[in-house]
C-alpha cells in the first residue's frame, strides 16, 4: 500500500448503472432478488453435494467449487451496489476499491480456469471412460482445484501491484459500479503504460490457456460422440457436456463483449450493462443450468427432501 502516499485521492465515487432516482428503488430490489438467489441457490448446491455420497464425484467436486468462485464474486460486488442505491454518495475508499479489485481478479480468473478444468473432465469422462477413476483421482482433483486458485492469486497480484503504483490526483468518480481495472485506469494522472501490458499478457494467457483447453476438450469429445452408433449413446455423451457448454458460452461471450469492444466513454457505459450480466446474472445462471438441466442433482436433491420429511414424520 506504499503507493497510496503518492495519491491525493483517498477515496472515489462509483457513479453506479443509472443517475436516474426513479430507477435506483427498482434496481435495488432486482439485484436483491438476484444476490439472494446466488447466495442461498449456490450454499445449496454445495451443501447437496457435500450431503449426497452418489455426487462424490470429480465433475461434483469441480461443481462445488465452481459455485463456491460464484458465491464469492458475487458476493465481492453485489453488497456494495446495493449500499450505493441507498446512499446520496456512493463512495468507496481507496483501500476498499483496492481489496474489491484484487478479490474480483482473483475469482473472476479462477471461474475460467474452473470451467476450462471441467471442460478437461468431461473430455476424461467420455474419451477415456476406462481410466477415469484413475486419471481424476482424488488427489489429481485437488491439484487442479489449487492450481485454479493459485493461477487467480498471480494474475490478482499482477494487476493490483500495478494499479498500486498507479497515482489518482483531483478526478475521482468511476464511471461503473465496482473497481475494474480499465474505470480506474481513465482517472490516472500517471502513466498506465506498464498497467496496460500486464493486462494485455496476463489477458491473452489466461484466456487463451483456458479457452484452447476447452476448445481441445470438445473436438475430442465431439470426434469420440460421432464415433458412437446409437442415437442414444451420442444422446446421453452430449448430455453430459450441455449444461457446460451453456455456461462457458454465456461467461465468455459477456465478458468479451465488456472487454474487447473499442474504448471510449459510449462503451464503457454500454460496456457496464455486459459486465452486469458476467458479473451478476452468470453466478445466478450456472446454478439454474447446474439444478434445472442436471437429473443427478435433481435426484440428489428428492432423496435429500425425502429423508428429511421421513425423520420429521418418524419423530411425530
Amino acid at each position: 500500500m506504499a503507493a497510496e502516499n503518492h495519491s491525493t485521492v483517498t477515496e472515489f465515487i462509483l457513479a453506479g448503472l443509472t443517475e436516474k432516482p426513479e430507477l435506483q428503488l427498482p434496481l435495488f430490489l432486482f439485484f436483491l432478488g438476484v444476490y439472494v438467489i446466488t447466495v442461498v441457490g449456490n450454499l445449496g448446491m454445495i451443501t447437496l453435494i457435500g450431503l449426497s455420497s452418489h455426487l462424490h464425484t470429480p465433475m461434483y467436486y469441480f461443481l462445488s467449487s465452481l459455485s463456491f468462485t460464484d458465491l464469492c464474486y458475487s458476493t465481492v460486488i453485489i453488497p456494495k451496489m446495493l449500499e450505493n442505491f441507498v446512499t446520496e454518495k456512493n463512495s468507496i475508499s481507496y483501500r476498499e476499491c483496492m481489496t474489491q479489485l484484487y478479490l474480483f481478479a482473483f475469482f473472476i480468473i479462477s471461474e475460467g480456469y474452473m470451467l476450462a478444468v471441467m471442460a478437461y473432465d468431461r473430455y476424461v469422462a467420455i474419451c477415456n471412460p476406462l481410466l477415469y477413476n484413475v486419471t481424476m483421482s482424488y488427489q489429481v482433483c485437488s491439484w487442479l482445484v489449487v492450481e485454479v486458485y493459485m493461477m487467480g492469486l498471480i494474475g490478482a497480484t499482477a494487476h493490483t501491484v500495478c494499479m498500486l503504483r498507479v497515482v489518482f490526483c483531483r478526478d475521482k468518480i468511476i464511471n461503473h459500479y465496482f473497481c475494474d481495472l480499465f474505470p480506474l485506469l481513465e482517472l490516472s494522472c500517471s502513466s498506465t503504460y506498464i498497467n496496460e501490458v500486464v493486462i494485455l499478457c496476463f489477458s491473452t494467457f489466461n484466456i487463451l490457456a483456458s479457452i484452447l483447453t476447452i476448445l481441445a476438450s470438445y473436438v475430442s469429445i465431439i470426434a469420440s460422440i460421432l464415433r458412437i452408433r446409437s442415437t442414444e449413446g451420442r444422446s446421453k455423451a452430449f448430455s453430459t457436456c450441455s449444461s457446460h457448454i451453456s455456461a462457458v458460452t454465456i461467461f465468455y461471450g459477456s465478458a468479451a463483449f465488456m472487454y474487447l469492444q473499442p474504448s471510449s466513454v459510449s462503451s464503457m457505459d454500454q460496456g457496464k450493462v455486459s459486465s452486469v450480466f458476467y458479473t451478476i446474472i452468470v453466478p445466478m445462471l450456472n446454478l439454474l443450468i447446474y439444478s434445472l438441466r442436471n437429473k443427478d442433482v435433481k435426484v440428489a436433491l428428492n432423496k435429500i427432501i425425502k429423508k428429511r420429511l421421513f425423520c420429521n414424520g418418524k419423530d411425530l
